[in-house]
């Protein structure tokens, strides 16, 4: 199916629903915003837009005075997909692991994308700052990730625009299965 004929089937449904309940965010996009929110991210995120779907990305639904944690946590349990952008530099970023490990802990299904990076060079670092718990805690959501099938891209050598519609449309077929998980599981609720 083209990519525009399942962005449509995936609204229709979701906006023809009993009861017809859009999720505050279709797509939440977990990423280091100094390597990656002028380029993948903030891509990803306008083509998303433009299909009518409803992405989060901190830098774009945030607004002074927001609540960190707070905004953060929320959007991620009310999201119905996660997009990991992992870049060189993710893991040295507490607020990407933390939100990491929260997509990861609430059963979210994840789409990596590795970009400029391979899975093998992420790793958590102890630096001090990090309880022996957290630590083991985005570990675990680290190597989750990284053995769950995703996309990569090399930013100085890749196409952009193949690969935006590329990731599109992973992220929408991945939003129809959801959605169609769900109707299963109402029906089963209603028989």
């Amino acid at each position: 199916m083209k990519l525009s004929r399942k962005i449509l089937h995936y609204n229709h449904h979701l906006h023809n629903r009993v009861p017809a309940i859009k999720p505050p965010c279709d797509v939440f996009i977990n990423h280091r915003r100094i390597d990656t929110k002028r380029t993948i991210s903030g891509l990803l995120y306008d083509h998303l837009s433009r299909f009518g779907l409803n992405p989060f990305l901190d830098s774009k639904n945030m607004k002074p005075g927001d609540r960190l944690f707070d905004t953060i946590d929320s959007a991620i349990a009310e999201c119905r997909l996660g997009v990991a952008v992992f870049s060189r530099r993710y893991c040295d970023s507490y607020f990407c692991l933390h939100e990491l490990s929260l997509i990861m802990e609430t059963k979210k299904r994840v789409i990596p994308i590795f970009c400029d990076v391979k899975p093998s060079q992420l790793r958590v670092k102890d630096n001090g700052t990090c309880s022996t718990l957290e630590l083991q805690r985005f570990e675990r959501a680290l190597e989750e990730a990284k053995y769950t099938v995703g996309l990569t891209f090399d930013s100085h050598k890749g196409d952009w625009s193949e690969f935006l519609t590329k990731a599109t449309e992973a992220i929408v077929t991945n939003l129809i299965e959801l959605e169609g998980e769900t109707v299963r599981k109402n029906r089963k609720n209603f028989v």
